[in-house]
């Protein structure tokens, strides 16, 4: 057989490999819905059940269905750039080459070494918080991780889908667990008529009881994720700017990296309708200075007592709100910011990140 053709065999073999978990989660939510709905039947429990199992399959659905964002094609080499590159043997001339082409992008964060962080895969430019998904084989924006349980990337794209994902399965395992408590109690009672239902019911407390430990601390960990302003990949390894790793580089204070996620409008915080801020290819950075690399926009002045920079290229107007708006975004929004001028360099310093 052609080798073309045996991978393209593999590829399908992947694929369907990839589904088996989505697959297996759809079979245990659509039998808890008959258990819960045919066999345990609690009329006054139904209308309740129906509304956090509608906000939870649409959240699901969106993690799974909301295709991951790629860098813009501003971050792409051109045909050209791409020739110069393999042309040259040498790093240190390769760098050079990747510095000039980044020299017009909003571009912070560096390798460990220091250096351009550039995809050989995709040929391009890696934008801040953008990493390589193996699984996917594309640069991914603000990637968190891959997950096997939506056959799909979180990152900038579906992130907030995720979070509700997270919520709303947790809430609908612990509401199982808690409304059908007293029925597991009465199995072990023998209040039960000997009917096919009990065995649903006590093996549905089951199944809603485990699957609420292990859902309450991914979410938790995430809840601390989203208000430290980071990702996975970036709890495990911080990100590096020119100054060295900094955990905290992109943390602009608790509600101001809620809103990130989660956007201005408070009415769709609940829903899994897109409302994040940004593009995913540029962040606020809490950095007291620019990279010196990196050109002002024209005209551009920033005031004296301002910690958070604008990229080099102009941010949205999401961003831009994210930057310019009052100190009370936050309850204790005035005294953090008192404290971090307290605590940040002059502004006549080398780059330093605020605490």
């Amino acid at each position: 057989m052609a080798p073309s053709g045996s991978r393209s065999i593999k590829r399908s073999c992947q694929t369907v490999l990839y589904w088996i978990p989505v697959i297996f989660i759809t079979l245990i939510v659509a039998w808890s819905y008959y258990a819960y709905v045919v066999q345990l039947c609690i009329v006054v429990y139904l209308l309740a059940y129906h509304v956090v199992f509608i906000l939870f399959t649409w959240a699901y659905w969106q993690t799974i269905f909301t295709k991951p964002m790629n860098p813009l094609k501003e971050f792409h080499l051109s045909y050209s750039d791409k020739e110069l590159l393999e042309r040259e043997d040498r790093g240190e001339s390769q760098q050079e080459i990747l510095r000039r082409i980044a020299k017009d992008l909003p571009i912070y964060t560096r390798t460990m070494s220091g250096a351009i962080r550039f995809c050989d895969r995709c040929q391009l430019v890696k934008p801040d918080r953008c990493h390589h998904c193996s699984v996917c084989d594309k640069c991914i924006l603000k990637m968190d991780h891959h997950c096997p349980w939506v056959n799909n990337c979180v990152g900038f794209s579906n992130y907030k889908f995720f979070m509700l994902f997270l919520a709303y399965s947790l809430l609908y395992c612990i509401f199982i667990t808690a409304t059908d408590l007293q029925y597991f109690i009465k199995f072990w009672t023998n209040g039960l008529p000997d009917t096919q239902a009990k065995f649903h019911i006590m093996f549905l407390f089951f199944a809603a009881s485990m699957f609420s430990v292990s859902l309450a601390s991914l979410f938790v960990y995430h809840c601390w994720l989203v208000c430290k302003n980071r990702s996975t990949l970036e709890a495990v390894r911080a990100p590096a700017f020119r100054h060295g790793a900094d955990k905290n580089g992109f943390s602009l204070g608790l509600s101001k990296n809620f809103r990130q996620v989660f956007g201005d409008e408070m009415r769709y915080w609940p829903f899994p309708v897109y409302s994040s801020l940004g593009d995913g290819c540029s962040f606020p950075t809490c950095l007291v200075n620019q990279d010196p690399e990196q050109p002002t926009s024209p005209g551009h002045n920033p005031p004296p007592n301002k910690t958070h920079q604008f990229p080099a290229k102009p941010l949205r107007e999401s961003q831009s709100r994210l930057l310019n708006s009052a100190p009370s975004w936050t309850e204790n929004g005035g005294a953090e910011d008192k404290e971090r001028r307290a605590s940040c360099p002059d502004p006549g310093s080398t780059l330093t990140p605020c605490p």
